[in-house]
């Protein structure tokens, strides 16, 4: 039999061909136990943050996962969606990275988010960036990588108020562009109209809202009838529901926090929204304890102290003194304990805090906070010796009227006794009506500190 040449040239073609088809290497483990929300693999080492996709069955199910953590040969992966599927001693790879199948060799992404950039204002996405108002992905690849923090000597001091919309805030609690505030509350006080107060009228470019680990129900009622569609316009919205794996609750917080500062570093005055850091800190405390680390603090181990600072550390005001994130940052207080440790974490890390009242909530006081328990800690830098001399007073007025008033509801009050508490009397009516607002309505900032003022001229 006589072989051609042209026949050995194609028969090498061929070959070549092949080969280039072919990886020159494949990396893989084996899934060796599922304890809990943990998947360990064997001969697979992965660094931390590192995708994986599990290849289950005959490659009909593929879950997609994230190393949490490692041990010796040991790699801990999380998944990032339902382990549903999963069967003993599956087939792991790196994420981007080919694996055999029956059609060949595949190369399959672990998630693909959508480029946080422009395109991402109206969208809304969920914990790791991938659509959930189906409107599909967007034109730029995305090359994301998470923000380091800030040298501290490198951040724009605050110098300027940033006006919430929130006469009470505006007027009392005054905010600076850049700072850090929690909105301390218990279950059913108004905390999320508050919200839909702060991202309609906040005085902001972009406004970013992390809804990490509340209710699945209340994300499209805070997009729809809270939000707007308007307000929509010029937001970001990462919904990571209770529902969602730990890993995605908490990549939600970081992820929304990626885009404030993305937006930042472009110029832009953001406004950041997480609802709520306590979903966040209990989403660490479920991926720490599950990789055997010891409960310190009512269950929470040392991790969860440690995350907490790093997250809200990467907002505030950075290297560019055209843009700003002022943040807030909601902290569910359960069974309205204020020394919780996560409450008691936040207090420390954060630049103020807002403490909205059951008492006030339940007499119809509504935004429902308590002035005499909040602060905002950059107040005196951002407003005039006036204002602040006005907030001051109206402030005692409030406080000696609730230390007086059982006094004053059973007639053991004589008139004239006390001069403060006299002049709280009368101007009560006005303080209370001063504090209250209704959702619908916005005050801008100028107008606050007139009303204000007014009260406090008043108390002369």
């Amino acid at each position: 039999m006589t072989i051609l040449p042209a026949q050995v040239n194609a028969r090498l073609q061929s070959v070549r061909n092949h080969l280039q088809t072919v990886p020159k290497s494949i990396r893989e483990g084996r899934l060796k136990r599922v304890s809990g929300l943990v998947l360990e693999v064997e001969g697979l080492p992965l660094p931390l943050g590192a995708g994986a996709c599990i290849i289950s069955g005959s490659s009909s199910t593929i879950i997609d996962a994230e190393c949490i953590g490692f041990n010796g040969g040991t790699t801990y992966l999380m998944a990032i969606d339902s382990m549903d599927g999963v069967t003993p001693g599956a087939l792991v790879y790196p994420a981007n990275t080919p694996y055999k199948t029956s059609n060949g060799y595949v190369v399959r992404s672990s998630i693909e988010p959508l480029a946080i950039g422009e395109e991402l204002l109206g969208r809304i996405v969920d914990g790791f960036g991938r659509p959930l108002d189906g409107k599909g992905g967007g034109e730029t690849k995305a090359t994301n990588s998470p923000t380091k923090s800030i040298n501290p000597l490198l951040r724009t001091p605050i110098h300027e108020p940033l006006d919430s919309g929130i006469r009470s805030v505006n007027a009392m609690l005054t905010v600076g562009r850049g700072q850090r505030l929690g909105i301390f509350a218990g279950s059913g006080v108004g905390k999320s109209v508050m919200l839909g107060m702060l991202s309609r009228n906040c005085v902001a470019d972009v406004i970013v809202i992390g809804l990490v680990g509340e209710r699945g129900r209340e994300v499209r009622e805070f997009v729809d009838d809270i939000l707007g569609e308007e307000a929509l316009k010029r937001a970001v919205v990462v919904a990571a529901p209770a529902d969602s794996s730990p890993l995605a609750r908490s990549k939600g917080a970081w992820y929304a926090t990626d885009i404030a500062t993305w937006f930042r570093d472009q110029g832009k005055h953001v406004v950041l929204i997480v609802d709520s850091l306590t979903r966040f800190a209990m989403a660490q405390r479920e991926i720490g304890l599950s990789l055997g680390e010891s409960p310190v603090s009512r269950g929470y181990p040392p991790s969860v102290f440690a995350k907490m600072p790093e997250l809200v550390e990467k907002v505030g005001n950075g290297a560019n003194p055209d843009g700003s994130i002022t943040a807030f940052y909601t902290v569910l207080l359960e069974a309205d304990d204020i020394n919780d440790p996560v409450a008691d974490t936040a207090r420390g890390i954060l630049d103020g805090h807002f403490f909205l009242s059951r008492e006030l909530a339940d007499s119809g006081h509504y935004p429902a906070i308590d002035i005499e328990k909040s602060i905002s800690r950059v107040m005196p830098r951002v407003v005039d010796e006036k204002h602040l001399q006005a907030a001051r007073r109206v402030k005692q007025l409030y406080s000696r009227y609730m230390r007086g008033r059982d006094l004053l509801t059973m007639g053991a009050y004589a008139p004239g006794t006390d001069p403060d508490f006299d002049v709280a009397i009368r101007l009560w009516p006005k303080i209370q009506a001063f504090l209250q607002q209704d959702a619908g309505n916005v005050f801008n900032f100028e107008e606050s500190a007139r009303l204000l003022l007014e009260i406090a001229g008043e108390s002369q």
